[in-house]
């Protein structure tokens, strides 16, 4: 099998079983809106949640994975299994350390840490109160997703991408039962939400453990601090966790300045953020997990021109995907809030408080959709600084355009610059990519690329017009809210699709290929 059908295979995987995660976890969503709403109490709990959340991007998705992957691949190909196996143990047996370690500092110095990320939060003593109590509930939750953040690089480097994947419906159904039946349990109810966080985390990692012993890893302690490749990943993190955690820095950084402004802001800001991450956590980390793998063993093995090749098609699916997203959460962005979300503590203004948010986070969708696959390409050269360099760029970029913003545009100003920051961060990652690797296919990318644009516009006045249909301000009528929204995706996909295939996209034929190539299977 080609390296790109490998590639395409397993982010169809990936993107099924993230697809499950990602409904998983707007249904808590849901909940969370109905039960508790836009203000103090959530604000406290979506800040709270940031901290382990920022770390687990940072750290476990972000900089370990980077670190890892290719070490453990290039270990997995020239070492052999044995190898391989003593070198996952040693990782676990010292990543588990370490974790536990931080987390103790975590629960220990919460209140400080809550009063430096969240300095808006010193005005209301409940709500600073409620976020140091709910931090330090749910900060052993990075010890549980750091672990699994290992696994998960163990069993995509072996080609098995489900079960990391879809280990994150566990944490969003813990959360949802915990919030349903035991929220009048407790003298603040937004406290079982925390314990839900908890729960989740423990089955995410029982879920993997089962997996690797049956792939030939069942892990094992293993103090052997002196393993040469440990030396190798360590460095690696370094630079990794800015690199790849830039753009969770920024709407870390955005939530710290919402702090700052109106209540509800930081929930307006976290309910926009988790569906903007809906179709980024479907397609775009599928494609980024699944080319990293592809081109460390490439890289591994001297083989540039594979590299490039696969670099190519993991940017040009990443286009064909997102382009289309992003134009239609442009224009469902209020709709879906008003369906989804309306309903009990949540009224049609804070739908539209977070459908703006949305509107500006889905300006970026591409660019940061191909940050997720250019980074990696950096890392399997062994290149750490290029990103960091670039990151720090990016970073410096959202923080002047949010401190410009957000006074004029409250919080919707901190997702536009969020966006800015996205697109300054890739354009930058591109020009410096094709310095280091020569051309790799940059007409065929942006040829694509424009594919993709002109084959949204018919989709976008078809899903234009049927969401003007009915009123969405309006309570209730959910059947009909939903049926409207249900005719709106399908026709825009539908029309995206077949406009596709009219200026012959080669992505397209691949999606659609795989599609039946999965339908016909399962008849069989």
């Amino acid at each position: 099998m080609s390296e790109k059908k490998n590639i395409a295979r397993a982010a169809g995987v990936l993107g099924a079983a993230t697809m499950l995660s990602r409904i998983m976890g707007m249904l808590r969503d849901m909940v969370v809106s109905r039960l508790f709403g836009a203000g103090l109490y959530t604000d406290a709990f979506f800040a709270a949640f940031q901290i382990p959340n920022m770390l687990r991007r940072f750290f476990a998705e972000g900089a370990l994975t980077s670190a890892f992957v290719p070490t453990f691949s290039e270990w997995y190909s020239t070492k052999g299994e044995d190898e391989a196996r003593a070198l996952a143990n040693v990782c676990f047996t010292v990543l588990t350390v370490v974790m536990a370690a931080i987390t103790v500092l975590g629960i220990v110095f919460s209140p400080q840490i809550v009063h430096l990320m969240f300095p808006g939060f010193a005005d209301n003593a409940e709500k600073l109160s409620v976020t140091i109590l709910l931090n330090r509930l749910m900060f052993p939750y990075i010890f549980f997703v750091s672990l699994v953040a290992l696994c998960m690089g163990i069993l995509n480097t072996v080609r098995h991408f489900f079960t990391p994947a879809i280990s994150t419906v566990f944490l969003n159904l813990s959360m949802i039962l915990s919030a349903l039946l035991l929220h009048d349990r407790f003298q603040v109810p937004i406290v079982s939400l925390a314990v839900g966080v908890l729960i989740g985390g423990v089955l995410q990692l029982a879920l993997q453990l089962p997996v690797l012993y049956s792939k030939g890893f069942p892990i094992r302690p293993n103090f052997k601090l002196g393993h040469p490749a440990l030396k190798r990943i360590a460095l690696l993190m370094g630079p990794s966790v800015f690199g790849v955690g830039v753009y969770y820095l920024n709407i870390t950084v955005g939530s710290i300045l919402a702090s700052l402004l109106p209540e509800g802001s930081v929930s307006y800001l976290y309910y926009a953020q988790r569906l903007f991450e809906f179709p980024q956590g479907i397609f775009t980390v599928s494609v980024a997990q699944a080319v990293l793998p592809s081109m460390s063993r490439q890289a591994a093995a001297g083989d540039m021109d594979a590299l490039k090749e696969s670099l190519c098609y993991g940017v040009r699916l990443t286009l064909f995907v997102t382009i289309p997203a992003m134009v239609g959460l442009v224009f469902c962005a209020t709709p879906i809030f008003s369906l989804l979300f309306m309903g009990g503590a949540f009224d049609y203004a804070k739908a539209v408080n977070c459908g703006l948010a949305l509107l500006y986070y889905s300006l970026g969708l591409t660019f940061v959709a191909l940050v997720r696959v250019l980074v990696p390409a950096f890392y399997a050269l062994k290149d750490t600084k290029t990103p960091v360099l670039i990151a720090l760029v990016a970073f410096v970029l959202n923080l002047l355009i949010s401190l410009a913003l957000m006074g004029p545009m409250k919080h919707a100003g901190l997702a536009l610059a969020s966006s800015c920051s996205a697109l300054g961060n890739m354009l930058l990652l591109l020009w410096f990519l094709r310095r280091k690797l020569g051309p790799f296919g940059g007409r065929a990318i942006a040829l694509s690329g424009l594919k993709g644009m002109v084959a949204s516009i018919p989709m976008a006045a078809a899903v234009y017009w049927i969401l003007r249909l009915i009123d969405w301000s309006q309570s209730g009528a959910r059947l009909l809210k939903a049926g409207v929204m249900a005719g709106a995706v399908l026709a825009g996909m539908a029309i995206f699709l077949a406009t596709a295939r009219l200026l012959a996209c080669e992505e397209a034929g691949d999606v659609l290929g795989l599609i039946r190539k999965k339908v016909f299977r399962k008849k069989g």
